[in-house]
């Protein structure tokens, strides 16, 4: 009996903390960070750094422009796929730039603290993308999903 209690509890903490837009934005927005982090270890193994940091952003964004759309945000079908995408790649572009420019910015720190280049690059694109986020939900927030009633 307990335990059914126990469960249901859990499961009503659950759903308060998924009805919060910026609970739910962490989450779709904290899996598409991990997968751009992930990513850019198998892109550096052929491409160099800064390279290997802009594919693995593109991969980042596509499946973060899916979860956000339909999980995160939740589309409301008033603003069209199009200019959803239009404003959420204008966003993701400031945010692109935001996290190349400081991770290439803290590697170079890094390095000259003669920590070794892989470590360095792991830190520096990790700092990188946390300061993006900042940018990436705000602007998602009141440009690329403004009109839904979960981003008010």
């Amino acid at each position: 009996m307990l335990h059914r209690r126990l469960g249901r509890d859990a499961g009503a903490v659950m759903q308060s903390l998924l009805s919060d837009l910026r609970v739910r934005f962490l989450l779709a927005g904290g899996s598409a960070a991990l997968l751009n982090w992930l990513v850019r270890f198998p892109f550096g193994l052929f491409l160099p750094y800064t390279t290997a940091l802009i594919a693995a952003q593109a991969v980042g964004m596509a499946y973060g422009f899916i979860i956000y759309r339909n999980w995160a945000f939740r589309s409301s079908g008033e603003r069209s796929v199009l200019a959803e995408l239009r404003d959420f790649l204008a966003v993701n572009a400031a945010g692109a730039v935001v996290t190349i420019a400081l991770a290439v910015a803290a590697k170079a720190g890094l390095l000259l603290l003669g920590i070794p280049a892989t470590i360095a690059e792991g830190i520096a694109h990790a700092g990188g993308i946390a300061a993006g986020a900042v940018v990436n939900f705000l602007g998602h927030k009141h440009m690329t999903f403004r009109n839904r009633p979960s981003a008010r």
